[in-house]
């Protein structure tokens, strides 16, 4: 068990979860929470028992967005280093070796919405909001957003979402590949803990190679970015879990992973 009260996590097996505890103020997110997800997923990034990791929000929000009243209270020079801030925090859970869920239900606006943009994977609940309302308050999404929802939905439906602060819903996130899934509320921690649990059971650190070939060769043009792939391709085939995969299958029985 991590941090307790605003940020806490617990290990399950080969699966943590992550949980934001904000619940009066909807899991708004201020410097302390950034802090405290800090903490947790840097610790969690390090256990090699730790398969996959889930993120949820308690109560009636994942997260409704950066603390307002925080916000309202900063020196102008204090704002880019507030948005810098949340940047290194969601860059590290998206770049974290294991896999992340994030469960949405009821709001995911703002910075809420740019936490789970970071994760890999985005399950949502029946009736959750999602939007990017930054507008509507005369700034613009400081932790991400404006990068990773063109490269989620495209430039045209993310410069619609940006520029009008419109929210949209579970079923229309759907649609636009926003979210990986929309459950009834009541089935959304069962779906997550099986998303996670069948990602906790491939080869880690595949999962890992994945997300870097992904995540790296989106900045580069085509080229190079299969450069990046087959490098990674190839470092596959000097691991154990390589070898265990592939006599697996080879012996129609389930693989045993690793991690080496």
């Amino acid at each position: 068990m991590g941090q307790q009260r605003v940020v806490d996590w617990a290990v399950e097996g080969p699966v943590a979860v992550v949980s934001m505890r904000r619940e009066e103020q909807l899991n708004a997110l201020n410097q302390s929470v950034l802090n405290l997800l800090s903490e947790a997923f840097e610790a969690l990034g390090e256990r090699s028992d730790v398969r996959a990791i889930i993120l949820r929000g308690q109560g009636r929000a994942f997260a409704a967005g950066a603390d307002i009243a925080s916000m309202a209270q900063l020196p102008e020079h204090d704002g880019q280093r507030f948005s810098e801030a949340g940047q290194r925090v969601f860059r590290q859970i998206e770049q974290l070796r294991q896999p992340t869920i994030a469960l949405v239900q009821g709001f995911a606006l703002g910075g809420g919405m740019e936490l789970a943009m970071a994760c890999d994977i985005r399950l949502a609940a029946e009736g959750a909001k999602f939007g990017q309302p930054e507008v509507t308050l005369g700034i613009i999404p400081g932790f991400g957003g404006t990068q990773r929802l063109p490269r989620l939905v495209g430039q045209g439906r993310a410069l619609w979402l940006l520029l009008s602060g419109q929210m949209i819903d579970a079923a229309e996130a759907y649609r636009i590949g926003l979210v990986t899934e929309v459950l009834p509320p009541d089935a959304l921690e069962q779906r997550g803990r099986e998303v996670a649990d069948k990602l906790a059971s491939l080869a880690p650190l595949a999962l890992g190679m994945i997300k870097r070939a992904v995540h790296d060769g989106a900045e580069l043009d085509l080229e190079k970015a299969m450069v990046i792939e087959s490098a990674l391709f190839g470092l596959c085939f000097a691991t154990e879990d390589r070898r265990a995969g592939m006599d697996a299958f080879l012996g129609k029985r389930k693989a045993q992973y690793i991690g080496k």
